[in-house]
C-alpha cells in the first residue's frame, strides 16, 4: 500500500479519503531537517502553504511520486526541482475559489465605507457619523488582474453591486470577456482607469512587482488596490510611499512579501485593510481545499492507488 505524509493541518475528511486508499501519517510542523530525514519513507506529500518542499527535501525524496497542494498556489513547492525528479505537482484551484472572492469585495465595502474605523470609533464611545463619510460600488470601475476561477468570481460579485468590469488576463478571449459582461484591456489601461483594480495572479518571475512605483504612478487619484492572491506581486515598499502620500486612496491585502509582516511599515497606516493570509480561512473552504487536494493527488498518482468510483467524497 502506498505511503502518504501530511504535512500541513488538512481537513479531517480529506484524511479519511486518503486513508481510504493509502497509509497515512500526519506529522505537522516539521522543519527542513526534519522532513529530509523522513521524507524517503513515502510516496507522496500533502501540504498546504506552511511547509516548504525544497530541492533539498526533494533529492532526498527517493520514492516519492507525488506533491498534493491543498489550496491554489505551488510557490512552496520547487516545481523545477520536483520536475527533475520525476514527481508530479499537483493543486486545488477551485477549493477555495469563492472565499477568496467574497473576502477581496469585503475588504472593497470595508474601506469605502470605513467600517474598521467606525467600529473602532464607536468602542471608544464616540459617536461621530461625519467622520466616516464613505463612497459606493455602485457605477465604480473594477479592475481584475488574472481573470482564472476567482476572478471570475469576483467580476459576478461585482456586477451585481452594479460596477463596471475590466479585465486583463493572458488568457482570456474577447469571447470569453463578452459571456462575462467585462471589458478585456491591458493592465497599463486597468491602472490608468480603474476605481479599484483586485490581483489574481500567481506568483511567478513575471508578477513579481508586477505592481510598482511605475505602475502605480499611473493609477487613478484616490483608487483602492486589493491583494488576495500571493505576496510579492506587489511592490510594498511603493505602496507604502503611494498610500502615506495620498495619491492612492487605499489598499486591502491579504498577503505579504514576508509573512507574517511584522516589520511591514503598511501596519502603520490607516488607510489600509491588513489580514492574516485568511483567503482560504471559511468552514467551507477548510473543507473543500483538502478535499479537491487529496482528489487531485489521488487521481494523479503514478504509484498505483486511485479512488476510482467507488468512494463518494
Amino acid at each position: 500500500m502506498p505511503t502518504v505524509l501530511v504535512c500541513d493541518p488538512i481537513a479531517e475528511n480529506g484524511i479519511e479519503i486518503l486513508r481510504s486508499a493509502a497509509e497515512v501519517d500526519v506529522k505537522i510542523g516539521l522543519t527542513e531537517d526534519q522532513l529530509v530525514e523522513i521524507v524517503a519513507n513515502y510516496d507522496a506529500l500533502m501540504v498546504r502553504s506552511q511547509t516548504k518542499i525544497t530541492r533539498r527535501v526533494l533529492e532526498a525524496a527517493t520514492k516519492l511520486q507525488i506533491v498534493g497542494r491543498a489550496g491554489v498556489g505551488v510557490d512552496n513547492i520547487d516545481v523545477p526541482a520536483a520536475t527533475e525528479q520525476g514527481v508530479i505537482v499537483v493543486n486545488s484551484p477551485a477549493g477555495n475559489t469563492v472565499a477568496v472572492a467574497e473576502l477581496a469585495l469585503g475588504m472593497m465595502l470595508s474601506l469605502v465605507r470605513k467600517l474598521i474605523p467606525a467600529h473602532q470609533s464607536i468602542a471608544q464611545g464616540e459617536w461621530k457619523r461625519s467622520k466616516f463619510l464613505g463612497t459606493e460600488l455602485y457605477g465604480k470601475t473594477l479592475g481584475i488582474v488574472g481573470v482564472g476561477r476567482i476572478g471570475v468570481e469576483v467580476a459576478r460579485r461585482a456586477t451585481a453591486f452594479g460596477m463596471t468590469i475590466l479585465g486583463y488576463d493572458p488568457f482570456l478571449t474577447s469571447q470569453r470577456a463578452g459571456q462575462l459582461g467585462i471589458e478585456a484591456t491591458s493592465i497599463e489601461d486597468i491602472l490608468r482607469r480603474a476605481d479599484f483594480v483586485t490581483l489574481h495572479t500567481p506568483l511567478t518571475k513575471d508578477t513579481r512587482h508586477l505592481i510598482n512605483a511605475n505602475s502605480l504612478a499611473t493609477m487613478k487619484p484616490g483608487a483602492v488596490i486589493l491583494n488576495c492572491a500571493r505576496g510579492g506581486i506587489i511592490d510594498e515598499t511603493a505602496l507604502y510611499e503611494a498610500l502615506k502620500a495620498g495619491t492612492l486612496g487605499g489598499a486591502g491585502l491579504d498577503v505579504y512579501e514576508v509573512e507574517p509582516p511584522k516589520e511591514n511599515p503598511l501596519r502603520e497606516l490607516d488607510n489600509v485593510i491588513l489580514t492574516p493570509h485568511l483567503g482560504a480561512s471559511t468552514e467551507e473552504a477548510q473543507v473543500e481545499a483538502p478535499r479537491c487536494g487529496v482528489r487531485m493527488t489521488l487521481s494523479s498518482s503514478r504509484s498505483g492507488f486511485s479512488l476510482g468510483g467507488s468512494t463518494s467524497y
